[in-house]
């Protein structure tokens, strides 16, 4: 509930909220101006804040106060049981076992051992496309690369890859049809860690390195939930850093061809498409455990504090002209990946197969434009992720 001492809440201009599944950053500019601690009362008959400048989001991000408990929220439905046993959604002393654990998973040679696989498989791609016929750069290209790579480090093997496990696991990645497969996943998932279990892990095999962990391992079912994490939030991310990315470099022509001329910006240039239209709009899940005091106002114990990521990576006190897309931008200390303790332990492989599909695509598509009307492209109705539908592009 909205503490009596919040400040008189200020009413979001009605053409900046209609329009922010399309195009948030004015809405996030008017509430780091007006409300940069904004409460909303949801039906459930509890608050959630929305948090929108920098430096707040900054230090929100590794506050103690704030909880990965769903359960300290009165009227609060979680997510799917049986797939949240994971990191992400774990509180001290838990997380830093399990960060400890799945860290292990991603240790540099394993990462720098994926990068044939993903170049070649970006190459196999672009080799079937007609760039000149056009294509969908999210359907032809994001998609079916991060799918690849997923099934990889999932160490899929071949007697579990059947049509409708392979339709299966297609599905999950589609926002839209998540809900509709998740028992299905969840039995496939169970399937595949018991495989796991049996079985020798190869190099490329993320969750296999898991599952034969020596000394504190991870159960059945944080390994299932693991699993679940590595396919719904790792693939999600790096498909809207390609097509978020992609549409950036589109609509700003003369950085593309920066770009391609001068290839030697690509780590620049990567950290700052993730900061200018960032893959993860919001943080991940946080309650109050106690109040806390922010710009006069209290958030109270068992209040939703929604820290946003895309808001702060275009905060003007913290970035100079935050609504330019520089790829020389240096430094560029955006929050894509969060920071602190919940930091993504999968942001070097998304760096990694964000920085191949970039240099690729633009070896090999010549002078792209978009094949629609902008107002034309469709964005997923996600609170979470920002990511297009999808990118037809031509060349």
């Amino acid at each position: 509930m909205v503490d009596a001492r919040v400040l008189a809440v200020p009413v979001v201009p009605r053409q900046l909220s209609a329009q922010r599944g399309r195009d948030p950053y004015p809405y996030f500019g008017w509430l780091r101006a007006n409300a940069p601690a904004l409460p909303e009362l949801r039906a459930g008959g509890y608050t959630v804040w929305y948090v929108s400048r920098y430096e707040d989001v900054l230090s929100l991000l590794a506050d103690q106060r704030l909880s990965k408990n769903p359960d300290l929220v009165p009227g609060y439905v979680s997510g799917p049981l049986g797939a949240n046993r994971h990191l992400v959604h774990a509180d001290p002393p838990e997380h830093a076992r399990l960060r400890k654990l799945v860290g292990a998973a991603f240790l540099p040679r394993r990462i720098a051992a994926l990068e044939p696989l993903i170049a070649g498989t970006a190459r196999q791609l672009l080799d079937r496309a007609d760039p000149a016929q056009g294509m969908d750069l999210i359907e032809d290209f994001a998609l079916p690369l991060t799918f690849t790579l997923i099934c990889t480090i999932l160490g899929v093997p071949e007697q579990l890859i059947t049509p409708a496990t392979r339709q299966l696991l297609a599905d999950t990645m589609v926002p839209s049809h998540a809900s509709d497969t998740r028992e299905q996943l969840q039995v496939f998932l169970r399937q595949l860690v018991a495989c796991k279990r049996l079985g020798a892990a190869t190099e490329l095999d993320l969750l296999g390195a898991l599952a034969h962990a020596r000394g504190d391992r991870l159960t059945e079912e944080e390994l299932v939930s693991t699993a679940y994490l590595l396919l719904l939030v790792g693939h999600d991310t790096t498909v809207n850093l390609i097509g978020n990315g992609m549409l950036a470099l589109l609509r700003n022509p003369e950085q593309l061809r920066r770009l391609r001329e001068e290839p030697e910006l690509m780590r620049t240039g990567v950290e700052e498409l993730l900061r200018y239209d960032s893959p993860v709009r919001n943080a991940t899940f946080r309650v109050a455990a106690e109040p806390i005091s922010l710009h006069g106002n209290t958030i109270q114990s068992g209040d939703i504090v929604s820290l946003l990521i895309g808001s702060a990576n275009r905060d003007e006190a913290r970035f100079p002209e935050p609504d330019v897309l520089d790829l020389a931008r240096d430094p560029n200390e955006h929050l894509a990946f969060g920071r602190g303790p919940h930091f993504c332990v999968g942001a070097a492989l998304a760096r990694l197969e964000g920085g191949i599909a970039f240099r690729l695509l633009l070896d090999r598509l010549g002078d792209p434009r978009l094949a629609v009307p902008e107002d034309a492209l469709r964005w997923h109705p996600c609170r979470v992720m920002r990511g297009l539908v999808s990118l037809p592009v031509t060349a």
